[in-house]
């Protein structure tokens, strides 16, 4: 069985929406170039770039660790440090940023202060990059964090649907894309970029053909090479190495089908970053789609046990995957009063979120208790679950024709 987003009809919105995440949001926040004839490649002197500072690196290892882990106090008490050491520089106010967006990654849809402090860090970050680039207008550095930093903001707005703002970061980004361009031998950071645009500008022109005509002067990729670039990303960037091993695992989850690929991934992370909610949930996830029952049932229980304990970053959107994850694995092993346990969770948990009635796991959740509700001839509970269905799901959807039919079913044992 799969079970996924239903999907919303493809209106202007929704176009917009598509075009600020998927170009704008990836392409830009991870400093792509798009590749243009005139482009021209600047030489890179490596001692005046504290990207390419292997002592810094060294340094604050355990800082970029702690952030994946969720240790934000103690990742920030070496960003301070480095705040402190290079106040004219805009790194440390990006990490800071990042930080800031990883606080926000477990459930991004949540209003928080959180999405003001971050902007106010990539701002400062722009502020420092933008005298950079003044004083030196070939600065591979200043452009990369500007591209950066206002990609990021791009990608935080177009989650938030501020659409005209989202395209306002992208088109700033845009004007400092270029001077990274050809300079892969800088750093691998630089590849991350070029690696997302040769996947995604392929993908999107096969995913939706509608779109071609509007990215006729986009240049096509390699998804093949954008593959590959990723994978040497996830091996030896610093910066963007645990960014190209989140975006490897989707595509291997959802794209590619190399659904034994993204587990692997998604069990190294996992154990690499224990604290971190959005790889464990992803882990558990992968358990539950490949059917390792046992694994996924204890990794689900532990999720909820965090929940309990007030974890950081372990909140509602993680409590709906473990809980229908252990409903329906509970289901199939015939416990039927412990699924029904919790997948009445995994409804509560995602009505407390925005705007989530359409997720598949609240749908099928729904469905298997109007069929549990029709066993015990709970007809009107079963009716209202239906209705449920029916009104956050497709006619064509797989759930919303097992909902019709469980109807006509009750209609008959009336």
């Amino acid at each position: 069985m799969a079970i996924g987003l239903s999907g919303s009809n493809f209106a202007s919105t929704a176009l917009m929406k598509f075009l600020n995440t998927k170009i704008l949001g990836l392409l830009l926040f991870c400093f792509v170039a798009l590749p243009r004839a005139e482009a021209t490649q600047a030489k890179a002197d490596s001692t005046q770039y504290l990207l390419l500072n292997m002592a810094l690196q060294l340094q604050i290892t355990d800082a970029v660790d702690n952030m994946y882990n969720f240790k934000f106090r103690e990742a920030e008490v070496e960003f301070n440090w480095m705040k402190y050491n290079y106040p004219d520089h805009p790194l440390p106010y990006f990490l800071f940023g990042i930080s800031t967006w990883w606080q926000m990654m477990p459930n991004l849809d949540k209003e928080s202060p959180l999405g003001d402090e971050f902007l106010a860090y990539m701002d400062t970050a722009i502020v420092k990059a933008e005298a950079m680039f003044k004083a030196d207008e070939n600065n591979i550095e200043a452009a990369f964090f500007l591209a950066g930093a206002h990609g990021f903001v791009g990608r935080y707005h177009s989650e938030k649907k501020n659409w005209f703002r989202a395209a306002g970061a992208g088109k700033n980004a845009l004007k400092y894309l270029e001077i990274t361009q050809g300079n892969e031998s800088f750093s691998p950071e630089i590849l991350f970029g070029d690696a997302l645009f040769n996947y995604y500008s392929i993908w999107i022109r096969e995913t939706y053909p509608m779109l071609r005509p509007m990215l006729v002067f986009f240049p096509k990729g390699d998804k093949e090479l954008g593959l590959r670039q990723l994978n040497e990303v996830s091996r030896n960037a610093f910066y963007t190495r645990i960014e190209a091993t989140y975006f490897l695992m989707r595509i291997k989850a959802f794209e590619t089908n190399e659904t034994f690929d993204a587990l692997r991934l998604a069990e190294m992370v996992h154990k690499k970053y224990p604290d971190n909610p959005y790889f464990h949930r992803f882990y558990a996830r992968m358990l539950y789609t490949l059917g390792q029952d046992t694994q996924a049932q204890q990794e689900s229980e532990e999720i909820l046990n965090r929940i309990d304990k007030g974890q950081v970053g372990y909140e509602e959107v993680s409590g709906r995957y473990a809980s229908f994850f252990l409903g329906h694995i509970h289901r199939k092993r015939g416990r039927h009063q412990e699924a029904e346990k919790y997948l009445r969770q995994a409804i509560r948990f995602t009505e407390q979120l925005v705007d989530e009635e359409e997720s598949g796991y609240y749908l099928y959740a729904q469905l298997y208790l109007a069929q549990y509700a029709t066993q015990a001839g709970r007809f009107e509970e079963a009716l209202e679950r239906i209705d449920i269905i029916r009104d956050n799901s497709k006619r064509r959807d797989g759930v919303n024709e097992q909902a019709r039919e469980l109807k006509k079913e009750i209609r008959k044992r009336k």
